[in-house]
């Protein structure tokens, strides 16, 4: 249990004070959906483009993607093992995703500091790495490949003892 809530505590503190820009979703009511975990909230009647997953083990799985959800949500809804420990909020790097190109790359909008920090940890980092959590559907992703790593650092998994503060 300690180590969930140490756990708890990390992924609140990388987000503190990001929570207005990451984690409140537009709405069409007058009220505000203020989302902590799993991802920004897509419209119910949101367009949907075509993206393929290439999995570990190289097999592809070409899913339904939501405009306005993220990649790690995508994977999810359609049970692609994308881990997604921290639950979206870029507190690890289990959902990493490597992008097809530089140019699809340089298209995103860039890497926040904290994202660049968790990307740190990811195994098999490449040039055009990303987190899933990070990356939101928009329609001219239609197509798209994104490579699964072989492997996770999941630390709350592969036996970190984490340090009281």
């Amino acid at each position: 249990i300690h180590s969930i809530l140490n756990m708890w505590r990390i992924a609140y503190k990388r987000t503190a004070g990001a929570i207005s820009r990451r984690h409140l979703a537009p709405s069409t009511s007058s009220s505000t959906t203020i989302r902590w975990h799993g991802g920004p909230a897509a419209a119910a009647d949101a367009p949907t483009v075509h993206v393929t997953f290439i999995q570990p083990d190289d097999t592809k799985k070409t899913v339904d993607a939501i405009v306005g959800e993220s990649l790690l949500q995508t994977a999810h809804r359609n049970d692609i093992e994308l881990e997604g420990a921290c639950e979206g909020v870029c507190a690890c790097s289990t959902c990493h995703l490597i992008l097809p190109s530089m140019e699809f790359y340089d298209s995103l909008e860039e890497a926040s500091e904290d994202e660049e920090d968790m990307l740190d940890m990811a195994f098999g980092l490449r040039e055009t790495s990303r987190l899933g959590c990070q990356i939101i559907v928009r329609e001219d992703m239609e197509g798209v490949e994104l490579e699964m790593p072989k492997a996770t650092r999941n630390f709350y998994v592969d036996g970190h003892v984490p340090v009281p503060h």
